[in-house]
């Protein structure tokens, strides 16, 4: 019996202590608003912008970036987004 309680105990502290697997950072990152000329981020920055924003972020958060954007069911609603990701080379 304490086994079990003690195997519950560590299964439960285990799994709150992950990281979800659906995390999502193109709604967990906050800095994702730079990249757009509104506030309602339809609009993309061009390029240039886009490319200063990007440099702002860390580069953990490029790469968390850049790795969304590498798997197609993420970066399939960021299309705009990813394409200029990947022009920028994921650079890090």
């Amino acid at each position: 019996m304490m086994r079990r309680q003690l195997a519950c105990a560590a299964t439960i502290a285990i799994s709150l202590g992950a990281p979800p697997a659906f995390a999502n950072p193109f709604t967990d990152l906050a800095a994702l608003p730079t990249f757009y000329t509104d506030a309602t981020m339809t609009t993309m920055k061009p390029m240039a912008g886009f490319k200063k924003a990007w440099f702002a972020l860390s580069k953990h958060d490029r790469r968390t970036m850049t790795k969304a954007c590498n798997d197609p069911a993420m970066s399939k609603p960021h299309a705009q987004f990813c394409a200029n990701v990947l022009a920028l080379g994921g650079a890090s």
